[in-house]
């Protein structure tokens, strides 16, 4: 049994619901059905009453609700007090993050990080993965999120490798396949991204090897925007899928060969990183590594 178990099962006896829980924790609802369900093997109990598609606590789930929210709560105020110990009660953390990152994965984890370390100032400076690298070396910035390969003067994390997906409407022909080759891809009608934008330079990298010049309809920077774009018959435009992948409004399609971005926070090499910073870079890449084993859980256990 672990802390992340116990979370899980706290957010599911909460919300009485796999379902709002799973939304609520921010993770897929197989993985968490996956982690509940080796507790309830762990502890050869039943946790929960599942009837009619309601969820209840049993007798043995009653019982270690009651601890798990004493556990929790005690880990939470080791956790404060040794952070005063260390000198957490005040400091700035300024990270750079890409509006496609900001928009989706950081509010929880930022606001989580807030929650642990009140004392702290975030400040978030959104821009391109390009700027963010050039910011961090001038100390613009102490700390951000780069993607692709971590220049020299730089010392970095490798956060996640994620799949870039094509994104088109419901309606569009490539909706009903999985995946498309990529030059067909590379074809359509392009809601692009502005210059110095990662994926902008990759997109424009793949047509120039295949002999093509970009069909580019609009250029954002706008993450919503580029979303709302597609939805409206516009044109392709390509996401990190953990961006879309719930979005019902539009559909992901795989490339063929599958396309990937490397994600890293980074900082300036022999450099000093204070303590909020450094308190900050060990949250986020303990927040990701459990949202990567997660997500391969739900990956190779999914639900029938």
């Amino acid at each position: 049994m672990d802390l992340r178990q116990l979370r899980f099962f706290q957010g599911v006896a909460a919300c009485e619901s796999f379902t709002r829980a799973a939304e609520q924790l921010h993770i897929a609802q197989p993985a968490l059905s996956i982690a509940i369900k080796k507790l309830e093997e762990e502890l050869d109990v039943i946790l929960f009453n599942r009837r009619d598609r309601k969820i209840s606590l049993t007798a043995e789930g009653e019982v270690l609700l009651l601890h798990a929210k004493e556990i929790l709560k005690g880990v939470s105020n080791a956790k404060r007090e040794i952070a005063d110990l260390r000198g957490l009660l005040k400091g700035e953390v300024r990270v750079g993050l890409t509006p496609m990152l900001s928009s989706f994965f950081f509010p929880k984890i930022i606001a989580s990080f807030k929650q642990s370390h009140p004392g702290l100032k975030i400040s978030i400076s959104g821009d391109s993965a390009w700027n963010i690298q050039r910011k961090i070396e001038s100390g613009e910035l102490d700390i951000g999120v780069i993607a692709g390969e971590v220049p020299e003067g730089l010392d970095s994390y490798h956060l996640l490798r994620e799949e870039i997906v094509a994104c088109v409407y419901p309606g569009h022909p490539f909706a009903c396949r999985k995946k498309v080759e990529l030059r067909e891809l590379l074809k359509e009608p392009l809601i692009h991204y502005k210059e110095g934008y990662h994926l902008r330079e990759l997109i424009d990298e793949l047509c120039a090897k295949e002999g093509l010049t970009p069909a580019v309809v609009a250029e954002s920077n706008l993450f919503s925007l580029v979303r709302n774009l597609v939805k409206e018959k516009l044109g392709l435009a390509f996401f990190l899928k953990m961006v879309v992948t719930r979005d019902a409004e539009v559909v992901a399609v795989s490339s063929d060969p599958p396309l990937y971005m490397d994600l890293y926070i980074a900082w300036k090499k022999n450099s000093y990183l204070s303590r909020a910073n450094r308190a900050f870079v060990d949250f986020l890449i303990q927040e990701l590594d459990e949202y990567y084993l997660l997500t391969q859980a739900a990956k190779t256990f999914p639900l029938p």
